[in-house]
């Protein structure tokens, strides 16, 4: 191996030591040295995790991933995205973008995975279950996301809507809203200002409003 590809391969490891478990380090280092992409790393969004968008006109493949997720949540984001970049270049638009062809390259990149030693047991079964029901995203397979959501850094004042009563109030977004009854994987959520009904996805990140009610 050339110095100039050994130096790259060394940045490269160092950069994504900060996002990844440790262990798996070098198998998503090796993914991304064979492929024709560019990878940013990136703030936070609300609306998705990771994003895969093919080049135009010879410009590089681009994938984004959300910087501010613990290293698992981090990892399965970007295994996902990879897949995306795989399925792309073996079928470019031919395809749905979460259909067979999708789904199998996503599952062949998690088998690594799920074999190692160094996965937590609970993520481990979360991912089988994938593997076997391969949904769209971590955030629509709700058990998958919520065993991944257990490795996040406390956050203080905030909470897991599911984990809380019914009726209890709480502010998401800079609303304030009173929960509901659950439907299938969300919660009829009422606006406490405008008394319109909202559905909420139960694994919502909020923050509840302490209430004398809820403090007797």
């Amino acid at each position: 191996m050339k110095v100039a590809s050994i130096k790259r391969k060394e940045l490269v490891i160092e950069g994504f030591k900060k996002y990844l478990p440790e262990a798996f380090v070098l198998y998503v280092v090796e993914i991304f040295l064979t492929a024709n992409v560019k990878f940013k790393i990136v703030n936070g969004r609300k609306t998705k995790l990771g994003d895969f968008r093919a080049g135009m006109d010879g410009e590089k493949h681009q994938i984004s991933v959300n910087g501010d997720m613990n290293p698992y949540s981090f990892l399965i984001t970007t295994l996902h995205e990879f897949a995306h970049l795989q399925t792309f270049n073996s079928f470019q638009n031919r395809v749905a973008p979460h259909g067979e062809e999708w789904k199998n390259a996503y599952r062949q990149l998690l088998i690594p995975i799920v074999n190692s030693e160094d996965l937590p047991e609970d993520i481990r079964k979360a991912l089988v279950n994938s593997l076997i029901n391969t949904k769209a995203s971590s955030c629509t397979d709700h058990q998958l996301s919520r065993v991944l959501n257990s490795y996040n850094k406390p956050v203080e004042g905030e909470e897991i809507l599911e984990r809380l009563p019914k009726n209890s109030t709480f502010v998401l977004n800079g609303r304030e809203f009173i929960k509901g009854t659950l439907r299938r994987k969300r919660f009829i959520c009422e606006d406490i200002k405008t008394k319109k009904s909202y559905l909420v996805n139960a694994l919502a990140k909020v923050y509840p409003i302490e209430t004398k009610e809820n403090e007797e």
